[in-house]
């Protein structure tokens, strides 16, 4: 089995890891980084402010000695642990926290121009190449009767904001591998839960379309995946079903095919080889044409039978009409068969009319075979009782014989298609064990019930309901 999806998952599973590693190792970097020095030089900037407004304007103004503004800066020196310069407008270094500084003739910076710094108030570097290395410089200008005498610069060291950085990069990596770890376990879980059912659902899906229904779908959760093996069962026993009804069903139509098929070629051929005598043929083809008849029966049944498919569903034309009317004519209609075994039939009906909500021809199809059959299993000189009872807004239909009943371990299933009880065997030559199966399908089409009380050599009752309609 190709695990394509499982392979598509893991390639986008290790895509994310890669992206989220390079992610971090790019934008958060330089973003860590850009902020740290942002956030390093506001600080240093404050501090040179400080500076510019307290001491340095007051140098400046001769309201503070040198040796006074040394050991401020020194101070701030310690705590910054930066150097800090007091420089004029022209770049010459009046004060260095660290000394080194000479009144009379200073240092100056060559090529210094504040215009360098652009609209920042700092720049990293080396400091117009006037220290030993990559330095944060941050300045602050010197005001006095707003004009700008100098300025007070910062420099600190790159590495420290390199440390402060990489601290926070260095948290970053182990939150990403916390996340990873996480990620990981979440496949696990991902891999047991859903992907191991699907796979195990997949298999026996395969096994099921290769005809092979004896394995089940063991997954029991309770979710989609649950729901779905839960499906893909119900799916296989019903296709069993159908396998074995198919097998059963061709097994019966040729069983029932071939009985009359074999009678009538036996027949033809006595017939044409002259073994019937010509004053037997009469009788032996009265027997050919009995024999055709039960075969248009057996495929007329079928055919209707087709119409409901499995599930006992058809398009039904449904109305409202008088049930009592349609009882009498089917009723009538067995008065040829009915004289000739000595049946009589007691029909004890609600009121003069009883109006139902139903498929009229399917009704008078269902009466037509549950008649028939009752009459096919009464004894001579019986009686059939058909009564209908109104009840909830529902009729109540049965047809009762007195017959020879059907066996206990028969009655479940005598909805089956072409079954037929051994007791029926002898009397029923012409049956095709369809009608009941019929009966059954066109009930269940229009959502109702239909039940059966038999004891042997008593009788049989089938009762079935109907909707009441409304108006009526």
């Amino acid at each position: 089995m190709k695990r394509t999806l499982y392979l598509k998952f893991l390639a986008g599973f290790l895509a994310f890891h890669v992206l989220a590693f390079l992610v971090v190792a790019t934008f958060t970097t330089r973003s860590t980084y850009r902020y740290m020095l942002d956030t390093e030089a506001d600080s240093l900037y404050r501090q040179a402010k400080i500076v510019a407004s307290n001491y340095a304007a007051n140098y400046f103004q001769n309201t503070l000695t040198l040796k006074d503004i040394q050991e401020h800066l020194a101070t701030f020196d310690s705590y910054l642990k930066s150097p800090i310069w007091i420089i004029d407008a022209k770049g010459n270094i009046l004060i260095n926290s660290r000394g080194g500084t000479d009144d009379e003739h200073p240092e100056t910076i060559p090529d210094f121009d504040i215009i360098s710094f652009g609209t920042s108030y700092y720049q990293t570097g080396d400091f117009f190449h006037t220290l030993p290395g990559e330095y944060l410089t941050v300045y602050a200008p010197i005001n006095i009767n707003y004009k700008v005498r100098g300025y007070v610069l910062i420099h600190q060291q790159i590495s420290q904001v390199n440390r402060y950085s990489d601290g926070f990069i260095n948290i970053s990596y182990v939150s990403l591998l916390i996340i990873f770890l996480c990620s990981f376990l979440l496949l696990g879980v991902f891999t047991c839960i859903i992907y191991v059912p699907v796979q195990r659902i997949s298999r026996i899906a395969k096994s099921y379309s290769s005809g092979n229904f004896e394995q089940k779908v063991t997954v029991h959760s309770n979710d989609e995946i649950g729901y779905l093996a839960a499906s893909i069962t119900y799916m296989a026993s019903e296709l069993q079903t159908l396998e074995d009804d198919q097998r059963k069903f061709i097994a019966n139509v040729s069983h029932d095919f071939r009985s009359p098929l074999t009678s009538i070629k036996g027949y033809i051929e006595a017939i044409m080889d002259g073994t019937i005598p010509p004053e037997m043929q009469e009788k032996y083809l009265n027997i050919i044409l009995t024999e055709t008849e039960r075969l248009n029966k057996l495929t007329q049944s079928m055919l209707e039978l087709n119409k409901y498919g499995s599930h006992g569903k058809a398009i039904l034309d449904v109305s409202s009409f008088d049930l009592n009317t349609i009882i009498k004519n089917t009723a009538l209609s067995f008065e040829g068969t009915c004289m000739q075994k000595r049946i009589s039939f007691e029909l004890i009906l609600t009121e003069e009319t009883l109006f139902v909500t139903a498929d009229m021809s399917k009704i008078q199809q269902v009466l037509y075979n549950l008649i028939d059959n009752a009459i096919k299993f009464s004894s001579d000189g019986s009686a059939i009782t058909i009564e209908t009872t109104e009840r909830n807004d529902k009729v109540f239909v049965s047809v009762k014989d007195s017959g020879i009943g059907i066996p206990k371990d028969s009655i479940h299933k005598i909805w089956e298609r072409f079954y037929k009880t051994d007791l029926s065997r002898g009397k029923d030559k012409k049956g095709t064990g369809l009608g009941l199966a019929i009966v059954k399908d066109i009930i269940s089409a229009h959502n109702e019930n239909i039940n059966v009380i038999s004891t042997e050599g008593v009788g049989t009752e089938f009762i079935f309901t109907l909707p009441l309609a409304v108006h009526h």
